[in-house]
C-alpha cells in the first residue's frame, strides 16, 4: 500500500476542513467548531509532517518505484544530495512550502502573539486565510502526487499511478539522479532557506486581509514580526542563490543576471523591504501604505512561483511548460490578485 500517496491525500482533506470549520466557526461562534479546527489543523501538520520524513527517507534509500525518487534520486549522489532531492522538483517543493506553513501556524499559535489575541477575530480570521492557503498547495500534491509510483500492467508495461495505492510496485533497477547543475552544496541550503522566508510571508499577507476586512488595525502586530522573520530569509535565500549562480553558471564577476525567475523572487523582498519602513517611519501617509505592501509582497511571490513553474519565460530555473499544475496557480494567483485589489480599492476609497 502507498502510505505517502495517502497521507497526501489525508493532509488536505484535514487541512481544508480545518479552513472551513474556522471559517464556520467565524460566522457561528461555536466552540466546538473552533476545537475541531485546531485539531483538524493539528492532523493535517502531523500528516504532512509524516509524508515530509517518509519521501525523504525514499529519496535517501532510493526507493525507485517513485517517479519523484526515480527522477531525482540516484545511488551514486552523496547522502546530503539525496536529502536535497526533496526539494529538486517541483512536487517536493511545494510539500516542503505547504509543511513549512502549517508548521508557522502552530508556531503562531503557541508565541505572543496567540496569547494577546486570543479569542479575537482578527486571529481566527488570519489563520483562517493561512489555512486555505496551505490547503491549496496541498491541493497541487494531490493533482500530482510526489508518491506517485511505477507499477506493472497485464500487458507487461510499465504505467504511473497517480491516484492507486494499492498496486505492486515497479522498482526500476536506478535512478536517474538529480540535474547535474543542482549537485553542488549550495543546493542543500539555498532552496529551503528561501521556501521559509516564502512560507512566512503567508502571516503578513493573511493578517493584512483580515484587518482590512474588520477595520482593525492591529494586524501590523502580528505582520510585521513574521515580516522581518520573512525578510531574514528571503535576504539569505537571494544571496546564496547569487554565490551558487556564480559558482555554477559562470556569470563572470557578476552574483546577479537578471534571469526572470531571479528578478521574479527580488520584487516580493523590495516590497517586503518597503513594508518594514512603513513600521519605523512616523508619517501617516507613509504608514498607509503597510497593507497593499503586506498583501503584494505575497501575491508577488505566487507570482514567483508561477514564472517558476509555468515555463512562460525562458529561464535557468524554470523546470518545464504550462501545465495542469500551473493552471492552479496561475487561477490561484488571479484570484488573490482580483481580491486584493477590491479589499484595497474599498480602503483607500474610503
Amino acid at each position: 500500500m502507498n502510505i505517502g500517496m495517502i497521507l497526501i491525500w489525508v493532509a488536505f482533506t484535514l487541512c481544508l476542513g480545518a479552513g472551513l470549520t474556522s471559517l464556520l466557526h467565524y460566522f457561528k461562534g461555536s466552540g466546538y467548531l473552533k476545537t475541531l479546527s485546531r485539531r483538524l489543523e493539528v492532523g493535517a501538520t502531523g500528516a504532512v509532517t509524516i509524508a515530509v520524513f517518509l519521501l525523504s527517507y525514499y529519496l535517501f534509500h532510493v526507493q525507485t518505484a517513485y517517479s519523484y525518487v526515480y527522477q531525482h534520486s540516484s545511488a551514486d549522489l552523496t547522502w546530503y544530495y539525496r536529502l536535497s532531492a526533496l526539494w529538486a522538483g517541483q512536487e517536493g517543493s511545494f510539500l516542503l512550502w505547504g509543511w513549512f506553513i502549517l508548521v508557522i501556524l502552530l508556531v503562531l499559535k503557541y508565541t505572543m502573539y496567540k496569547r494577546q489575541f486570543s479569542g479575537t477575530r482578527l486571529y481566527e480570521l488570519t489563520v483562517t486565510i493561512s489555512l486555505f492557503i496551505a490547503s491549496v498547495f496541498l491541493l497541487l500534491l494531490v493533482l500530482k502526487n510526489p508518491f506517485s509510483m511505477y507499477h506493472a500492467v497485464p500487458s507487461g508495461t510499465i504505467e504511473l499511478t497517480n491516484w492507486n495505492p494499492f498496486v505492486t510496485a515497479f522498482q526500476a533497477p536506478y535512478g536517474q539522479g538529480m540535474n547535474p547543475l543542482l549537485r553542488n552544496p549550495w543546493m542543500a541550503i539555498h532552496p529551503p532557506v528561501l521556501f521559509i522566508g516564502y512560507a512566512a510571508i503567508t502571516i503578513p499577507f493573511a493578517s493584512a486581509f483580515a484587518g482590512l476586512i474588520l477595520d482593525d488595525n492591529r494586524w501590523t502586530e502580528i505582520a510585521t514580526h513574521w515580516m522581518r522573520f520573512s525578510w531574514l530569509f528571503l535576504t539569505l535565500g537571494i544571496g546564496l542563490g547569487g554565490f551558487w549562480a556564480y559558482e555554477v553558471l559562470g556569470w563572470g564577476a557578476w552574483y546577479w543576471s537578471w534571469d526572470p525567475v531571479e528578478t521574479s523572487s527580488l520584487i516580493p523582498w523590495i516590497t517586503s523591504t518597503a513594508y518594514l519602513h512603513t513600521q519605523i517611519h512616523s508619517s501617516n501617509k507613509i504608514r498607509n501604505f503597510a497593507p497593499a505592501l503586506a498583501i503584494f509582497s505575497f501575491v508577488l511571490v505566487v507570482f514567483a512561483t508561477f514564472v517558476t513553474r509555468s515555463g512562460i519565460w525562458a529561464s535557468v530555473h524554470s523546470w518545464q511548460d504550462f501545465t495542469p499544475t500551473s493552471f492552479i496557480v496561475a487561477i490561484f494567483l488571479i484570484s488573490l490578485l482580483g481580491s486584493s485589489v477590491v479589499m484595497l480599492v474599498n480602503k483607500y476609497m474610503e
